[in-house]
């Protein structure tokens, strides 16, 4: 197996096709929803999985970041995007404490080794270099997906972003301390 390369991602080397070949999907399960006011796990199966135009949607919101001010890092294994890692520019919160972690994602046949955690390390550094406080994330209420925030230390938002909670209201609203 070719070894894994991190870089930080720039139109120059990350492009609108840059995630043709990634494969987003998913088999969910079960997901995490509030029930009186609590995260419960509750059954909710489906797949998730991105369509090519996805990917291309996806390869500019990362291009997007990083001319609006933002970061994005990535893996690379043998020419493959492995996993990406994008901070929107620009700060949340009422007092500009988060930088928001808008897209964090590890392509299938890759995940279980230690990427997205490399990824979200390096992705909090730049963060902190922002001036940022926290890191703000509207994560995907799948139970898999929860179970690695939580691992890498995150916990429930202390202020929701009306935003991101609008645009994916079945999203746990998290944070982390820089």
């Amino acid at each position: 197996m070719d070894e894994m390369r991190y870089v930080s991602l720039t139109a120059e080397n990350f492009g609108p096709h840059s995630l043709d070949k990634f494969i987003r999907r998913q088999h969910v399960k079960e997901c995490w929803r509030r029930v009186d006011g609590v995260l419960a796990l509750r059954p909710v199966e489906y797949i998730e999985e991105w369509t090519l135009e996805e990917r291309r949607d996806a390869a500019a919101q990362v291009l997007g970041a990083v001319k609006g001010g933002g970061a994005a890092f990535g893996a690379f294994s043998g020419g493959e995007t492995a996993g990406f890692a994008a901070l929107a520019g620009g700060r949340l919160g009422s007092r500009g404490q988060y930088a928001d972690l808008a897209l964090f994602y590890v392509s299938e046949p890759f995940r279980g080794q230690g990427i997205g955690g490399r990824l979200f390390r390096l992705a909090c550094s730049a963060a902190r270099e922002m001036g940022a406080g926290k890191l703000y994330i509207s994560a995907h209420s799948a139970r898999e997906v929860m179970a690695a925030y939580w691992a890498l230390g995150c916990v429930e938002a202390e202020e929701i972003d009306p935003r991101h909670a609008a645009a994916e209201p079945c999203d746990v609203q998290l944070e982390f301390r820089l």
